[in-house]
């Protein structure tokens, strides 16, 4: 019985490792290997970005939810552009652009795959400024484009070692129960839990592709070596809350400079106009730090 279990274990290993899509990850060159398809990822946290967007209080500073949204769609316009030039245009069918700004004192900013984007109010004290707030905003879309939760639970299948694995790749691009089962135990049922949780490995690669992706915007990506240090501030020096998982501040700001010569290469600011001068209207006050990963 023994053999038998370790017989078939072993083919499991086997079709999961010869399973699924190999892939390069945009601005990075690194190459992934996903069991979930798009379809499936996008099935699976709709519903509950949906749900989260319903009891949560929209922000009723329109000039502030304004910026959210233009600073947003600038580095959307940016990316599609760069996934077009770059033979990915078909990519561009997975996102459906969405920025929203919601009455939260939490240091915090999520997004969910398909580019659904949700900042806090909290986090203007630190930002301050439309260059700083792309920076934050580029690293989230840059989740979304490297497929970060995508490949969360591709891990997670890898994981696991019984038939009820290869039922559920057998599904197709359909989204069964036992697929809605796994997703809702490794992503959780909270909107916020899909970007929860990446490797340290994931995040320094999304600060390293939203970087670019703010200065393809127009963003003088030498902001977020300020940026990083007000957060440092912010939250007494060690690893901030707006990202899990993530580098400490001193690491991730080391980090940012060795990228930002190759950052400045995508770097060329819109034409009499300053991309640091307009600022969020949310006045100083004391900044409650999240506790959520």
């Amino acid at each position: 019985m023994k053999k038998i279990r370790w017989i078939l274990l072993t083919v499991v290993s086997a079709i999961l490792v010869s399973c699924g899509t190999s892939s390069t990850v945009p601005i990075t060159g690194r190459k992934q290997r996903l069991l979930v398809s798009d379809e499936q990822v996008l099935s699976l946290s709709n519903q509950q970005y949906q749900e989260y967007m319903q009891s949560a209080k929209a922000s009723t500073n329109t000039t502030n939810t304004t910026m959210v949204k233009r600073v947003g769609q600038k580095l959307a316009a940016a990316v599609e552009t760069y996934l077009t030039n770059n033979g990915l245009g078909s990519e561009l069918s997975h996102y459906q652009w969405e920025f929203n700004l919601v009455q939260d004192q939490q240091v915090n900013a999520f997004c969910m795959p398909g580019g659904k984007i949700v900042v806090y109010e909290g986090l203007l004290p630190v930002t301050q400024d439309e260059a700083s707030l792309a920076i934050v905003l580029g690293h989230e879309i840059a989740h979304a484009v490297a497929k970060h939760s995508a490949e969360r639970l591709s891990n997670a299948y890898r994981q696991q070692t019984g038939l009820n694995v290869i039922g559920v790749l057998a599904q197709g691009a359909g989204v069964s129960s036992d697929l809605t089962q796994l997703g809702q135990t490794v992503l959780g049922l909270g909107a916020q839990a899909w970007s929860s949780g990446f490797s340290r490995s994931q995040e320094s690669e999304a600060d390293h592709m939203g970087l670019i992706f703010a200065a393809m915007a127009g963003y003088d990506p030498e902001v977020a070596v300020a940026f990083w240090q007000r957060m440092s501030s912010a939250t007494g020096g060690g690893s901030s809350s707006i990202f899990s998982d993530h580098p400490t501040d001193a690491k991730r700001i080391q980090q940012i400079q060795g990228w930002m010569s190759e950052a400045k290469g995508y770097y060329q600011p819109a034409a009499g106009s300053s991309t640091t001068a307009k600022k969020s209207t949310t006045s100083s006050k004391t900044i409650k730090i999240s506790s959520k990963k």
